[in-house]
């Protein structure tokens, strides 16, 4: 998911100079001025102590966040590793120096400068210079780093030092958005990575960052204990405010979500956010609860939710036909499993920028036609008719009625019964599909699935691995589905070439899942990073929606307009909660009682 940040509060390129400020927008308006205190949803109030038990499920086997292999532990960032500018949660497009002490963009749009704070430390009371954001920005577009690192700040052409405290980004070509990804560069100890080579760690070594807190102590795949550093150089800056009061934060691996849960409420750890709505109806219950020992409750967002899907690897060749997989897709009853699984908790996802301005909705205006006519040789004519619901069984539809309009796609596409039921392609291909899971929370929606692609002759067979295989396998496409989110940001941009531009389908370890190698979707892609306004950016969103919904790449999903959280009463937090947040996030801001 990307972090939403940056531009200055002005809009390029009105100003032939750039003037230097303590927050940028997208919109060109800041909610907090230079002199603000701290967010509104921290709290002055807050009190430093306590420890912090967190979970998480799976393990890790590295400390560096920012390479491919490997899975290493949550909180690194913002705990260890910090940016040069934070987002702030209660506003769609600002971001407000950390690490930066201030930023001014070109008036022509072709840089960004940041000055760095003068305070600003590395964990060993090093200063942070000029030379360790080159460095950081260097590594990270290298082929040493994680592949999405490369292609989200690749626009980003040259890094100029100025002075010890002071750097240039320059850009391949304006775009509005760029100044804000050049702030989410996480800066790295160039010193540190000189004495452990980036991306040839031999051993496991707690990493050196600016943040406020330091690895006290791990055990490989286990746990990881986060002490408070009592020299931290940022505990006056207002974006702290309030923030990372608890002396230790503790993350405990669980191999499984239902054995976490029984630990949470044995007391093992403090906090739950939790996505299974069985769980969520019928497991949260008991006399801790009763006695309100731990208490239970939902929280609104305003968050976008993307698109979650069973997904189709289009790498497969039986799913380079969109008649099979608009087949899959009529064979799925969400109406059924919301009633009957998820205890009428879900809303069924209707668009890749669900519960969002970019949602694209009837058939397209205008504007979005402008961008889709040039295009039309390479669309499916669909695109431009009204925006399709996923399949319903809801009166007058029905299961019986889709699973017969889905035969009839297959059988279109060539495939026939052979004598074991199965579907063959007459060369000897069979239609046998593996779902890939990392959680066996998922095989209860499976196997209903799995009982109607049955009847028309589909053998899905599901299959949960340990975690570190899963990403691996994941990591290098090898699956023929597997459960995914795309998770959208309220202004999307760089990050939709690492989702699904024909490029990243060639990167392994990219975002582009699905595989997709499509020349429309690379235009809108293009369409989208370099939208010059708010209005340019709504409708290249929601023309790209148009085109993925019509290709059918996944099974759409659910989404909840709420987040689901349980937690020991043993916390205070601030009155107000923000608006575009994960809980996680915002736990970061209580306090123990």
């Amino acid at each position: 998911m990307r972090i939403l940040l940056l531009l200055v509060a002005f809009i390029f390129p009105l100003a032939s100079q750039a003037l230097a400020a303590h927050g940028i927008s997208l919109d060109g308006t800041l909610k907090y001025p230079a002199d603000f205190k701290g967010f509104d949803y921290t709290s002055a109030d807050a009190k430093p102590g306590g420890t912090l038990n967190l979970h998480a499920i799976g393990g890790f086997d590295k400390m560096n966040p920012f390479t491919l292999k490997g899975s290493h532990p949550d909180l690194l960032s913002p705990l260890v590793f910090e940016h040069l500018m934070v987002q702030s949660m209660d506003e769609p497009f600002s971001q407000y120096g950390l690490l930066a002490q201030s930023v001014e963009v070109a008036g022509d749009g072709l840089s960004v400068t940041f000055h760095l704070d003068p305070e600003a430390r590395f964990s060993d009371e090093s200063p942070v210079t000029a030379e360790d954001v080159q460095f950081s920005l260097e590594v990270l577009q290298s082929d040493k780093a994680h592949p999405f690192h490369q292609s989200y700040w690749r626009d980003i052409v040259a890094a100029e030092v100025l002075s010890p405290r002071s750097i240039r980004f320059k850009f391949r070509q304006a775009n509005r958005e760029l100044p804000l990804i050049a702030g989410e560069i996480p800066v790295l100890s160039r010193a540190f990575f000189a004495k452990h080579p980036f991306g040839a760690e031999k051993e496991m070594i707690a990493p050196l960052g600016t943040g406020p807190y330091v690895v006290e102590e791990f055990s490989p795949g286990k746990i990881v204990t986060y002490r408070r550093n009592p020299k931290y150089w940022g505990n006056k800056r207002p974006v702290n405010r309030g923030l990372y009061s608890f002396e230790r934060i503790v993350l405990k691996f669980y191999k499984d979500p239902v054995v976490a849960l029984e630990g949470f409420k044995a007391g093992e750890f403090d906090f739950m956010h939790e996505n299974n709505s069985k769980q969520w109806a019928r497991d949260y219950e008991g006399p801790k609860f009763v006695q309100k020992l731990i208490k239970k409750e939902t929280l609104g967002h305003k968050r976008g939710a993307g698109m979650q899907g069973l997904i189709f690897n289009l790498r497969r060749p039986f799913f380079q036909d969109i008649r099979v997989r608009k087949a899959m897709v009529l064979a799925f009853d969400f109406e059924w499993s919301n009633d009957n699984l998820f205890h009428g908790q879900y809303t069924r996802s209707t668009s890749y920028f669900s519960n969002s301005e970019m949602a694209a909705q009837g058939a397209p205006p205008p504007e979005e036609l402008a961008l889709l006519e040039p295009l039309r040789d390479k669309l499916d004519p669909a695109v431009f008719g009204p925006v399709q619901a996923p399949p319903s069984t809801t009166p007058p539809h029905g299961l019986r009625q889709n699973l017969k309009e889905a035969a009839k796609l297959l059988k279109e596409a060539g495939w026939t019964l052979g004598p074991d039921k199965i579907l063959t392609d007459g060369k000897g291909n069979r239609l046998e599909i593996e779902m890939l899971l990392a959680t066996p929370a998922f095989e209860r929606i499976l196997a209903p699935y799995a009982a109607n692609l049955e009847k028309l002759g589909i053998a899905l067979k599901y299959r949960t691995v340990d975690t570190s295989l899963y990403q691996s396998r994941v990591h290098d496409f090898d699956y023929d589905m597997i459960v995914n989110g795309f998770g959208q940001s309220q202004s999307p941009g760089n990050e939709q070439r690492d989702m699904w531009h024909s490029e990243s389908a060639l990167i392994k370890g990219s975002h582009n899942r699905i595989g997709i190698q499509d020349p429309a979707v690379d235009a809108l892609v293009e369409k989208i990073i370099y939208a010059k306004t708010r209005q340019e950016l709504v409708t290249a969103c929601r023309a790209l929606d148009r085109v993925l919904l019509a290709g059918h790449y996944l099974v759409p999903n659910w989404h909840l307009n709420y987040h689901r959280i349980a937690y020991w009463d043993r916390f205070a937090r601030p009155a107000t909660a923000p608006l575009y947040y994960q809980p996680e996030d915002w736990l970061l801001s209580w306090w123990m009682k």
